[in-house]
């Protein structure tokens, strides 16, 4: 009787040790449920035009994402974004038309105008390019148009270019870094403004992704974060540590994503992103695509100083503020953000100087990153000072004084020293 039990439970073992395996391996090998359509999809296809209808084939997460698009509700097709004429510069022959795959903002202007004009006035679009090749790469035509953006026009008389202008020193670090890197480096971030083959300039799907062109996607700051993030422009690093991004993180999923333009609360929006500060519809402010128009500083600048219509355009970001806060209230944080951008400002001339009195006395070249003590000084002002003059108006303590304030109180104290050795290393017998 004692064997047959002990047998009994063997095979039992054994028997759930089978099953055991057998579960374990069909969950290795059960079929992943395919991608289900998305509802009235099919339809949509039908009622737009060949492309889509052989693209659903070929390229299905296109016209998937286009599907949901605000395009597709207004029946906005595929060739009225990419047919292009015959002699089109990007065009291509296709199935007995002509195609683009490039779409620049010259196309979108057609129906979208006050925002291809307000975006071709602001710095994302030829101001970010020439910041590296410098404005003698422009088109002629181009020059002209780049002209006509206030904030870099010079001034009547002529003279200096504004501060507005970025000179010489980043165009330095582009070509001396030359195309093998910069193509996928800083050329992913300033081709927002690059000049396209058709005469036109700038890059709309930089910050609107194709082709869903979501409302939610763009107005979310994770899409500024594709380039304003790092040592030298660490403004979503910023907007995380400020309340504004604590709330976004937070609450974010409750808000109201899909309002339309123009007709944003604070009922939809309990916080602001990017997007809201720079450029939503908010209060008696309407929506703009010139990111600049709400800025009172060049703050990018090596020494900043007011922008073209400052005052006017520190109403207008307070008129957004006030939509929360108090005037007053609003008042002191500028108050207390501008004396920050004024020490700064000292302490990045007083670098210049050291550097400018070692070029005129032939210590140092008068070309940027020929010595130690001139990546020193870049490091200074474009990283350090920028970030603690960023973080000031965007309530980020830790980004004006750990990551800004102290490291370039550390490189200047680094800039005198270097230069007191190069002065003292180029004196008869060292004195």
């Amino acid at each position: 009787m004692r064997g047959r039990r002990w047998l009994w439970a063997l095979i039992g073992t054994v028997g759930i040790g089978v099953v055991l395996y057998a579960v374990g391996r069909r969950q290795v090998t059960v079929p992943i449920r395919p991608p289900q359509p998305t509802p009235g999809l099919a339809v949509r296809v039908a009622l737009a035009d060949r492309c889509a209808t052989c693209h659903h084939r070929t390229t299905p997460t296109i016209v998937e994402q286009w599907s949901r698009s605000m395009h597709a509700a207004q029946n906005v097709r595929c060739s009225d974004c990419h047919e292009v004429r015959a002699g089109y510069p990007t065009a291509k022959e296709h199935f007995g038309t002509f195609v683009s795959a490039l779409v620049t903002p010259a196309t979108c202007a057609k129906c979208h105008v006050i925002e291809a004009r307000q975006y071709w006035h602001s710095r994302h679009s030829l101001p970010a390019w020439t910041a590296l090749v410098g404005y003698e790469a422009l088109p002629e035509p181009l020059k002209a148009q780049f002209n006509e953006i206030e904030e870099v026009r010079r001034a009547p008389e002529g003279g200096e270019l504004p501060t507005g202008f970025v000179g010489a020193v980043r165009n330095a670090l582009y070509d001396i870094e030359g195309p093998a890197v910069t193509k996928l480096a800083c050329e992913g971030c300033h081709q927002i403004g690059k000049p396209n083959p058709d005469g036109s300039a700038g890059n709309c799907n930089m910050c609107h992704l194709r082709h869903e062109f979501s409302l939610e996607q763009v107005r979310k700051p994770e899409t500024c974060n594709r380039c304003h993030i790092g040592p030298d422009h660490p403004q979503w690093e910023i907007y995380e540590e400020s309340s504004h991004g604590i709330l976004y993180h937070t609450r974010g999923h409750e808000w109201n994503w899909s309002q339309r333009p123009g007709r944003l609360t604070v009922q939809d929006f309990p916080a602001p992103t990017c997007q809201v500060c720079h450029m939503s519809g908010l209060g008696p402010q309407p929506t703009t695509h010139d990111v600049g128009d709400r800025l009172s500083y060049f703050l990018f600048a090596e020494v900043s100083t007011h922008r073209p219509n400052w005052r006017e355009n520190r109403e207008r970001m307070m008129q957004v503020c006030m939509q929360c806060h108090s005037r007053p209230f609003v008042e002191e944080e500028y108050r207390k953000a501008d004396a920050v951008t004024e020490a700064v400002n000292a302490w990045v001339q007083e670098a210049k100087a050291i550097l400018e009195d070692l070029a005129r006395d032939g210590l140092i070249s008068a070309k940027p990153f020929e010595q130690p003590i001139q990546f020193v000084a870049f490091d200074l002002w474009h990283h350090y000072g920028r970030t603690a003059k960023f973080g000031a108006y965007m309530q980020g303590p830790d980004y004006v004084q750990w990551h800004g304030v102290y490291p370039l109180l550390n490189k200047l104290a680094e800039l005198r020293h270097m230069a007191g050795e190069l002065r003292a290393s180029n004196r008869p017998n060292g004195r």
